[in-house]
């Protein structure tokens, strides 16, 4: 190849790459999370689902501050149905800012881990809503089993704004 061939092809190489690779900006995040008021459980009232997740019932979220700092983390649901097989994830959680306790990086294969943003989270703790910077999932979770659909409707205005696209949310199933 001539040197003009390489630097055209190293030119669009490098337009392409720019210009396919758009950033996405990261989403805001609650200005300060009181770390043992958050451990506990949570139940996944919607979420944008991953693989795992898109058949899930009674899913639950469960977190344990570990002496070392990090959250012991016991995902449960049923597969399929409400009475369907159990299924139990225990990632780890890795909190990253340890400021306002609101981004953690979540491990559910070594090495590989998984942004955490806290981007909502009621004054009384009794609902979060945990995303991610490429908007790709997220979780809206609370201390029971259901919200009133005036909070549901208020979250979803909440998320179209941070960037989400809310027709993508599935909402989880809970037995009695």
């Amino acid at each position: 190849m001539s040197k003009m061939t390489i630097r055209t092809f190293a030119y669009i190489a490098a337009v392409t790459m720019l210009t396919g690779c758009q950033t996405t900006l990261p989403i805001h995040t609650v200005d300060k999370v009181d770390i043992n008021r958050f451990m506990g459980d949570w139940y996944v009232i919607a979420s944008i689902p991953t693989f795992i997740e898109k058949d899930a019932y009674n899913a639950v979220e469960s977190y344990r501050l570990n002496e070392d700092g990090t959250v012991a983390t016991t995902f449960t649901f049923n597969k399929g149905g409400l009475d369907g097989p159990l299924k139990i994830y225990t990632p780890r959680g890795f909190i990253r800012d340890k400021e306002s306790n609101a981004v953690w990086d979540m491990q559910f294969i070594w090495p590989l881990k998984a942004e955490y943003r806290i981007i909502f989270l009621s004054e009384d703790y009794a609902q979060t809503i945990i995303g991610r910077s490429k908007r790709d999932y997220v979780w809206i979770m609370a201390r029971s089993t259901s919200i009133p659909q005036s909070d549901y409707n208020r979250i979803l205005d909440f998320l179209k704004a941070q960037g989400y696209d809310p027709a993508k949310l599935r909402k989880v199933p809970h037995g009695s």
